[in-house]
């Protein structure tokens, strides 16, 4: 009989826990919380490789007024497969997602992704040039 009430009572607790916990907070369509932060910028890149090596031969140069980022990669470096990594203010998301490789082979259109910021409300490009190393 103790079994049961014990039973009994973690369970009525853990419903009250769950019911307590369930607020309406806002969320976006990829489950990320809404906040109000109106910053939208990118603070670091990094480009990597099939192997998850850097190919850049320096650090990137992030113009977060024009929205650019500039990279130069090695030469030789397979421009089909790359992993770019974007490193964005609190709360922000990218836009489109990086799930895998990013092909960067067309230099002549040069990629975009755009930067969200934690309210939704505000959106910036960023254009990726890359060079190759000469």
């Amino acid at each position: 009989m103790k079994i049961y009430i014990k039973r009994i009572f973690a369970i009525s607790i853990l419903i009250i826990a769950g019911l307590g916990c369930s607020k309406d907070l806002p969320v976006d369509e990829d489950g990320l919380l809404i906040t109000k932060r109106t910053s939208c910028y990118v603070s670091n890149f990094e480009l990597l490789g099939v192997d998850f090596q850097t190919v850049r031969t320096k650090n990137a140069v992030i113009d977060t007024t024009a929205g650019t980022i500039n990279v130069e990669v090695f030469f030789g470096t397979d421009l089909k497969k790359l992993y770019p990594q974007f490193s964005l203010v609190t709360d922000a998301k990218l836009e489109p997602k990086v799930t895998g490789t990013v092909n960067f082979s067309d230099l002549s259109n040069p990629r975009v992704f755009t930067v969200i910021s934690g309210n939704r409300k505000v959106r910036k490009p960023y254009t990726v040039y890359i060079t190759i190393q000469q």
